[in-house]
C-alpha cells in the first residue's frame, strides 16, 4: 500500500537538532629550521633564556635570529613591536639619544660591547638572561593618570598594560645608561652594562629600578 511505512527505515529522533559548534583552528608552531641558528653576536645562546613574569611573556620576542635588525619593516605598523627582538628594541631606545641618532650599527655595537662586559663581570651567566631579568625588574605595574571632575584634576592610580610596562622598562634602561655616560668618563657600553647588571639584581641604585619604584610609590598614594 502506498500509505504504509517501512518499519526497517531509520528516521531522525524527534526534537531540535543539535547544531555543530564552531571549528576552532589552533595555531601550529612553526617547524624548526633545518639548519642550526648561530647564537646572538656569535657568543650568547638563545636556549635556556626564561621569562618569569607571565604578563610580559607574550610581548618579549626572544626567538633566535641571525641579526637583531628588521631594517624598518615593522615601523609605523601598530602592535608589531612584539615581533621585534628585545636586543633590537634596546638598540632603538639608545638611538633616541643625541649621540646615536640615526646610527643603528653603532647602537648595536654598543649593546654587543655591553654584553661582552657583562659576560666578564658575571661569569657563568648569559647576558641575554640578565637583560630579561632587568626588564622584568624595571617594568612598573602601576602608573598615575589625572581625571577631570568639573574644574578639579584628581590623580588616580591605573594598572599598566604589559606592552606599556615593557616599553617603559626598555626606555628607562637606555635612558639610565645615556645619563650615566654624561656624568662620568666611562664609555656608554660600560654604563649600559652596569645598568643592566644592577637592574637584573633589582638594585635601587639602578636608574630604571629607581624610576619604577618612584612611579609605583606615587600610584600607591593616589589609589
Amino acid at each position: 500500500m502506498s500509505g504504509s511505512r517501512d518499519s526497517s527505515a531509520s528516521y531522525p529522533a524527534e526534537g531540535p537538532a543539535e547544531e555543530a559548534g564552531p571549528v576552532v583552528v589552533r595555531p601550529v608552531a612553526a617547524p624548526p629550521p633545518p639548519f642550526p641558528l648561530p647564537p646572538l653576536f656569535g657568543k650568547y645562546p638563545f636556549e635556556g633564556v626564561e621569562v618569569h613574569d607571565p604578563g610580559l611573556l607574550p610581548y618579549l620576542y626572544l626567538h633566535p635570529i641571525y641579526a637583531p635588525h628588521t631594517e624598518g619593516r615593522l615601523a609605523g605598523r601598530p602592535f608589531l613591536k612584539t615581533h621585534m627582538h628585545l636586543v633590537e628594541r634596546l638598540a632603538n631606545s639608545l638611538m633616541k639619544g643625541a649621540k646615536f641618532t640615526g646610527k643603528k650599527s653603532k647602537a648595536l655595537a654598543t649593546v654587543r660591547k655591553a654584553f661582552d662586559e657583562l659576560a666578564q663581570k658575571e661569569p657563568g651567566k648569559n647576558p641575554l638572561q640578565l637583560l630579561v631579568d632587568a626588564v622584568e625588574n624595571a617594568a612598573p605595574r602601576e602608573e598615575v593618570t589625572r581625571l577631570q571632575f568639573g574644574g578639579i584634576s584628581v590623580p588616580r592610580a591605573v594598572d599598566a598594560s604589559p606592552a606599556r610596562r615593557l616599553n617603559v622598562a626598555i626606555r628607562n634602561i637606555a635612558l639610565g645608561a645615556i645619563q650615566a655616560s654624561h656624568k662620568s668618563t666611562k664609555a656608554i657600553h660600560s654604563c649600559l652594562a652596569d645598568e643592566i647588571r644592577l637592574a637584573a639584581k633589582a638594585d635601587q641604585t639602578s636608574f630604571a629600578v629607581g624610576r619604577k619604584e618612584e612611579v609605583e610609590r606615587v600610584a600607591q598614594s593616589a589609589r
